[in-house]
């Protein structure tokens, strides 16, 4: 697959802080890369070098194969950028705005208003299209920025917490979005939110105090959770002890937790050895011990349990595909 962003031991310092510390990346035509770290772990500043509104300290930023340095004005005609905040002139309306934009990326006559258009339906803007800017709330103000980096139909889009202060439904309008814009683009998502990585990236990178951590699909992550494919039982009270001592025999079985005890129920986790599978053992073995199974599934594991350890250092990096 071509790539369309590419990192090479990317850095960044301010005076003696090191806010990116030696990145190397590449985004193809296609991803959605989820841009993830706790804050201050260097997302921002690492966007602002590929848009082109920071000067890197050293290495290399390019974009559909232009150096962000010394061709700055090709990258950003092929870049749309919603930054954190997305600063606007709050006493223009939307349409003004938009209007402005569409200027500045060389667009006039028809051609202007046809785009203008277009995005307003895109990200349904008209309702709110001849307000103050500064009277619109948080989620509309996030839409108008959102419509200024889509305006140009750029190749590239870096878009810092795209969903930030938008309701339930204008996510999931977001959301859609950015899956179907993807089959035209690359796309870099920084987001706090987890599910919405899960929802709509094909990749997922963790930093930390400016290094990349952690390089996979969100499956990857979650396989590193430490539940991930642990199986949950439910049992009478009575037989909690008994039941463990049970399963921690099954050869396929690492290890066992119990959970907690409430309304004569007791809950038990098991631990299955690497890539073994042990649904029907544990089923097995309960039927012989004549141990009735109220409750029994597979967990999945939770991609923020990997995000804690990898970034407060209890996480296997070499456990993380492409890490």
């Amino acid at each position: 697959m071509v790539a369309m962003i590419e990192l090479e031991n990317l850095s960044k310092t301010f005076g003696d802080l090191c806010a990116v510390d030696g990145i190397d990346l590449s985004v193809s035509k296609g991803e959605v890369l989820g841009f993830l770290g706790p804050n201050g772990a260097g997302k921002s500043t690492t966007m602002k070098m590929i848009a082109g509104f920071l000067e890197p300290t050293g290495g290399a930023v390019r974009v559909v194969g232009f150096d962000v340095t010394r061709n700055p004005v090709a990258v950003k005609r092929r870049i749309g950028y919603l930054p954190e905040g997305a600063p606007t002139y709050g006493d223009m309306t939307p349409r003004r705005f938009l209007n402005f934009i569409a200027e500045i990326r060389g667009f006039g006559g028809k051609d202007r208003r046809a785009k203008i258009a277009e995005v307003v339906d895109t990200v349904i803007l008209s309702d709110v299209l001849d307000q103050p800017i500064e009277t619109l709330s948080k989620g509309f103000k996030r839409r108008v920025g959102l419509a200024q980096a889509i305006l140009h139909d750029p190749e590239v889009l870096i878009l810092d917490e795209p969903t930030d202060g938008l309701d339930p439904n204008q996510k999931h309008h977001v959301r859609n979005l950015i899956s179907t814009m993807s089959e035209t683009k690359s796309i870099i998502v920084s987001t706090h939110i987890l599910e919405e990585v899960e929802a709509v990236c094909t990749r997922a990178v963790i930093i930390a105090h400016g290094r990349l951590l952690a390089d996979g699909t969100p499956d990857e992550l979650v396989a590193c959770a430490p539940n991930h494919n642990a199986v949950v039982i439910a049992v009478g009270d009575k037989y909690g002890d008994v039941a463990a001592q049970k399963l921690i025999s099954v050869n396929e079985v690492h290890g066992v937790d119990g959970i907690g005890t409430k309304d004569g129920i007791s809950r038990l986790r098991i631990f299955p050895k690497p890539g073994k599978s042990i649904i029907q053992p544990i089923s097995e073995i309960m039927k012989a011990a004549d141990i009735e199974v109220s409750q029994l599934y597979l967990e999945r594991g939770q991609l923020d349990d990997v995000f804690r350890a990898i970034t407060t250092g209890r996480g296997k990096k070499e456990e993380i595909a492409g890490a």
